[in-house]
């Protein structure tokens, strides 16, 4: 697996209006839980910085401050901004697999997530594209090459995100600086070839499990180096629970792998 992505030029295969698939060949995954004082500005954000190339899903677990009318009303004046509301908070791992089924049954080639609290960087998503020319799935990592890029966290925070990393890796045996980044691309193909079924994980662990389902189905995974900001507006969705899931999963995936369970 290749850590390093130097280029930047645009992928033409992403960019062309004249793509067989699409006109816009991606869709940026964006679940939302009273993320109404960010989601305004990150759909601005985003459709400024890729117009005419990238739809939006927001997937919004009927978050009562209102996210939901501001993405209702932000349709009315942009193209390619879509919305599914659902009925209570359901978790991380749920709405990224109601995305993915929605990617898949819209025939979307490139399937990104994205946090809404402005810790993924809306200019940065390029990035991840580019990098997805000789790759399958493309993660956003805080900790290639020995570094930690994070801005913001308390330092209990950083070493709790650094140890689980460390842990992970060295449980599951998987190749990645970062596995429970959530700022990351899939290709159509990768998700096709999950059973997304078998996938309950929320957090941490569900960041973890498609990771480790993609590297064992033997796709290339690629890192490429960005700097995570904490969230300047609102409230963290970390709990307790999300922790204490991520230290058991590793291994639940690892027993799994090794009877051929997964």
């Amino acid at each position: 697996m290749s850590n390093q992505n130097n280029a930047i030029s645009k992928n033409p295969r992403l960019y062309s209006c004249d793509d067989r698939v699409s006109a816009r060949p991606a869709l940026v995954i964006i679940p939302t839980f009273n993320e109404a004082d960010n989601i305004g500005r990150l759909l601005v954000d985003l459709r400024e910085l890729y117009s005419s190339t990238v739809d939006i899903l927001v997937i919004d677990d009927n978050s009562p401050d209102g996210t939901a009318d501001i993405v209702r009303s932000m349709q009315h004046e942009t193209s390619g901004i879509y919305l599914i509301t659902r009925e209570r908070k359901l978790g991380l791992g749920t709405a990224y697999i109601t995305g993915f089924r929605y990617a898949m049954q819209k025939g979307y080639r490139y399937i990104v997530e994205m946090d809404a609290d402005y810790s993924h960087d809306p200019a940065v998503v390029h990035r991840l594209f580019d990098a997805m020319s000789d790759s399958d799935l493309v993660i956003g990592s805080r900790y290639m090459n020995n570094t930690i890029n994070v801005v913001n966290w308390p330092l209990g925070r950083l070493m709790l995100s650094k140890m689980a990393s460390i842990y992970t890796r060295v449980v599951t045996g998987m190749p990645v600086d970062d596995p429970t980044s959530g700022f990351k691309c899939f290709s159509s193909e990768v998700l096709r070839a999950l059973d997304l079924q078998k996938i309950s994980s929320q957090g941490y662990s569900f960041q973890i499990e498609m990771n480790f389902r993609v590297w064992k189905k033997g796709f290339v995974i690629k890192e490429i180096p960005i700097v995570f900001v904490d969230r300047t507006v609102g409230k963290s969705k970390m709990t307790k629970q999300n922790i204490r899931e991520a230290i058991w999963m590793v291994w639940w995936l690892k027993i799994k792998s090794v009877f051929g369970l997964l």
